[in-house]
């Protein structure tokens, strides 16, 4: 694009038909992708729309965008590297990484394999940030009810209450330490990585370094860091942070809690879902129909906000995972050519697991002025014998997604209230506190049941709809200088902290002010 999208033809046309639109979920759509069902009957639609937003992808490329993603070109074009995460998962890969990808995958199995028969390692202490965590984190929590073979425990935050936490009553004789950095650069995996590795050495395990594992890009930076090579697992540059749980970064916290099969169910699950992306027509790609609607809702009718709510408790940390997914890679302002999008991006992604939810922040989405997009999810089948509960489950969340569809008018809220008082003003007054707004969009995804294989297919269709969401507004999705431009102005403070002088850009007062109190005052124990 030569200018920002705002001023095209086809993103007019888009926006007219969004507002022209029927948003009273009056028309039913439910996609059908890789053994999920994605409902996005409560989304804006008219033909009209169905038509403006076929003609918005042409005119941004978002067919050609997608085979490029899958045959490893330039995705990530402000770093000149491929995106190419759905190579780490294809049953087949490509055949220009399929070697690599494949005998790594065979080297976690074996690791794994020989650490059962041994009967090595009762804990397993994750050593990660960001997607490095986030992703292994997520599946642990939400199949344990699988079966477990380790426990797993994570930590992330450059915080030793949170290490301290983590390593609480665990063995450190019996514990297997995994430091997952790409880079192997990060502050916070190499800082905690000493903290746990002290902690070894405190306990007596005579060599701590053979208790230690590493998955990284950066084999050379791990092997000064004192591992050995067999303990060393590899990734890629063309896989980015936070899509690294296809790699060794998820295959082994995953294979060493759950077992190597269940890793082996998400990666079928997010090729399967690969396999509809890239092959499905547009009108009925379930990526690319959760990313125009949520374009809609963004960049047309004015929403600063997607609300995730799992209505399944294992589910709890798929609403981190996704901030970082979503807000990581749509949080930009300029398209391929440097020109400014000209309209809003990535919403801020918040939410919390169902019926929780409902008690802590559903008032706002039902009444307040601004109110926001919702996506529901949850699985048919529970993996609990309490039936009843579950239906109560699913009742709640259909409800809630009802009620933000439907609203509720004010003669709806006056009839309601004059059944209540025999005293006409008052019921008026009253009827005003109850009026729903209704017509809030929201996007319902049902799993089958919470297995591997559904979770890799959920974890996809989020993927490849952010992806989509990235082509059509110009952006790229892949990189984050956001996050570059933080650290590097943290690595300056650390210097002033030790040893206080005039670092370049940390010249505001209030900084300034907190580097000489701290400087002078030295830490606190």
């Amino acid at each position: 694009m030569t200018a920002s999208l705002s001023s095209s033809p086809a993103w007019q046309a888009f926006a007219d038909a969004v507002h022209g639109a029927s948003h009273r979920g009056d028309h039913l759509r439910v996609i059908e992708a890789a053994g999920l069902s994605v409902d996005l009957t409560a989304q804006a639609y008219s033909p009209g729309l169905e038509q403006a937003s076929l003609a918005l992808c042409a005119q941004q490329g978002l067919t050609q965008a997608i085979h490029r993603l899958f045959d490893g070109g330039e995705a990530n074009w402000t770093e000149h590297r491929p995106a190419w995460h759905t190579a780490l998962r294809a049953a087949v890969p490509p055949p220009s990484v399929a070697e690599a990808v494949l005998a790594e995958r065979e080297r976690v199995r074996r690791f794994v394999e020989a650490a059962d028969a041994r009967g090595d390692y009762k804990y397993i202490l994750h050593l990660g940030i960001g997607g490095s965590d986030w992703g292994p984190r997520m599946i642990v929590r939400a199949l344990r009810h699988q079966g477990i073979k380790r426990e797993a425990r994570f930590a992330s935050n450059v915080d030793s209450h949170a290490v301290a936490d983590s390593m609480h009553q665990l063995d450190p004789h019996s514990t297997l330490v995994i430091i997952a950095s790409k880079s192997f650069t990060t502050t916070e995996p190499l800082a905690n990585a000493q903290v746990a590795i002290h902690w070894l050495e405190e306990a007596g395990v005579a060599d701590p370094l053979k208790q230690v594992v590493a998955i990284t890009a950066n084999v050379d930076a791990a092997l000064a860091f004192g591992i050995a090579p067999e303990r060393i697992f590899r990734f890629w540059d063309w896989v980015g942070g936070r899509y690294s749980l296809w790699s060794a970064i998820g295959a082994l916290p995953v294979a060493l809690a759950l077992g190597c099969e269940t890793f082996d169910q998400l990666l079928a699950g997010a090729a399967d879902m690969d396999e509809h992306f890239l092959h499905a027509p547009l009108a009925s790609n379930a990526p690319v129909q959760m990313a125009l609607a949520g374009m809609a809702n963004r960049s047309v009718m004015g929403f600063e906000t997607l609300a995730i709510t799992p209505y399944d408790s294992r589910l709890t940390h798929l609403v981190p995972w996704a901030q970082q997914l979503e807000m990581e890679s749509l949080g930009k302002v300029a398209t391929q050519d440097g020109s400014p999008v000209g309209v809003p991006t990535g919403p801020v992604v918040w939410g919390m697991t169902g019926t929780d939810c409902q008690h802590t922040f559903f008032q706002w989405l039902h009444q307040d002025t601004a109110g926001a997009p919702v996506d529901f999810i949850f699985c048919e089948r529970p993996d609990h014998r309490y039936e009843h509960h579950h239906r109560l489950l699913i009742a709640n969340c259909l409800a809630q997604r009802a009620a933000l569809l439907r609203g509720k008018s004010f003669d709806e809220a006056l009839a309601e209230c004059s059944a209540q008082t025999d005293d006409p003003a008052q019921a008026r007054i009253l009827a005003q506190h109850r009026i729903h707004p209704g017509r809030r969009p929201s996007t319902l995804i049902v799993l089958p049941r919470l297995t591997g294989h559904a979770m890799g297919a959920l974890l996809a269709l989020y993927e490849h709809k952010v992806f989509a969401q990235g082509v059509l507004w110009g952006i790229n999705p892949f990189d984050q200088w956001g996050v570059e431009f933080g650290k590097a102005l943290a690595r300056g403070i650390i210097d002033e902290l030790d040893k206080p002088g005039d670092t370049p850009g940390l010249d505001d007062p209030s900084t300034r002010h907190w580097i000489d109190v701290l400087s002078r005052s030295g830490p606190k124990a």
